[in-house]
Order: structure tokens, then sequence, then C-alpha cells
């Protein structure tokens, strides 16, 4: 399957489509632009170092591009900017879901219930974005799934071609500094966000984990 230039590759099982992007780019026999997809990972790279659990079923996708193709995004705010528009994308075939920042991806009709979530890397000049969500199932009662029936392809069919219009950083952050202060207080979240993505509390800046 093609979209425009990016090569779309499926997998029907992989540890971790980052690892596998990661170490196939180390290695010189994957170069940008490309994704790599699977509906089964069994030990996928969540925020932090965390573990994404997988089940079947769900979407796991990772993709690369040359830095130059974003480079208004501020690299700290890189999963800030690819997690809007995968929301966003998300909203547009009937979704409620929001973002939490930086880099999270939530229900919060009754209760606010993780679904997915956003990491990226840069390796080799090349920008390497993670996106875990759980489509079609809910992994434990920790966790929620996706509020539309929808086929995996169908969503990645729409994200990239969202992501090739090229839509710029400042309208990205714009937006979302709009729904950040409508959920902040649900996510426990105390500050302003700054143009640049980071967080401001008492004169001092977090930024977003890549």
């Amino acid at each position: 399957m093609e979209n425009g230039k990016l090569q779309i590759i499926y997998l029907e099982e992989v540890d971790s489509t980052q690892k596998y992007l990661i170490e196939k780019i180390k290695k010189n026999e994957i170069k940008p632009p490309v994704c790599i997809w699977t509906d089964l990972q069994t030990n996928g790279i969540g925020s932090r170092n965390n573990k994404w659990v997988g089940k079947k079923g769900n979407l796991f996708f990772s993709f690369t591009y040359e830095k130059d193709k974003f480079k208004d995004v501020p690299m700290q705010s890189l999963s800030i900017y690819f997690g809007w528009l995968f929301k966003k994308i998300l909203n547009e075939l009937g979704s409620k879901v929001v973002m939490k920042w930086p880099n999270d991806i939530y229900l919060v009709e009754n209760t606010a219930l993780k679904i997915g979530g956003v990491i990226t890397n840069i390796t080799k000049n090349y920008i390497i974005c993670g996106i875990g969500l759980n489509s079609q199932f809910a992994p434990s009662d920790d966790f929620g799934r996706l509020d539309i029936n929808i086929k995996n392809d169908k969503i990645l069919q729409r994200f990239f071609s969202n992501l090739e219009k090229n839509i710029s950083w400042q309208s990205v952050i714009k937006e979302f500094k709009t729904e950040f202060e409508k959920y902040k207080d649900i996510f426990s979240i105390d500050g302003e966000l700054d143009i640049d993505g980071s967080l401001k509390i008492q004169e001092k800046r977090i930024y977003s984990k890549r």
C-alpha cells in the first residue's frame, strides 16, 4: 500500500514497530519516508521508558521522515505535533478523543481513560515517531478503546494524507492550547502552555519528551 511517496509496510507481528524501524535505519536497510505498522505488537515502547501493552487487533505503527520536512516544529515538541494531527483525524472520523499534554490520547466521557500514545526519537537526522492506539480492544481495565468502529488501515491513510499537507506548527499549537485549557483540570495539569509546547509552571518550563 502506498500513499504518495510514503511507503507503508504491514507486518503480521513484531516486538516493536519503533525498535524495528530504528534498527533498519541504523543498518541503512530502510530510508524515509516509510511507515511500519502491525495489529500485533508484543513488546511496545511507551513514553518515559514504559511498556505499551499490545493486544491483537489494535493499531501500532512507526514512521520516519527527514527532519527538514518538519523544520518549523520545535524538536522537543514533535510528539505534540504528530499526536495532535493524529487526534484530529480520529475526531474527523467521529471519535471524541482528546489529547493530554504532552503525548497521550484519552477518552474522558465518564472517566479519563488512556487509549493511545505517541513517542518520537531522532536517529541519523531522521525523525522516527511511534503511535499506539487501542483501536479495537482495551488491554486491561486501566485503559480504554476507541469509541468508533473503523479499520486500522483507513486511520493510517487519513493520517498520512493529513501529514503530507505540512500543517504549520503555529496552527497546531494554537488549536492544542485551546483544548489544553479546557481539559487540564481533568488531567491535574498545573500551568500554561507556551508557544514552543513547553509547560510554564511558576516561571519554570517543562518540555515535552520526544
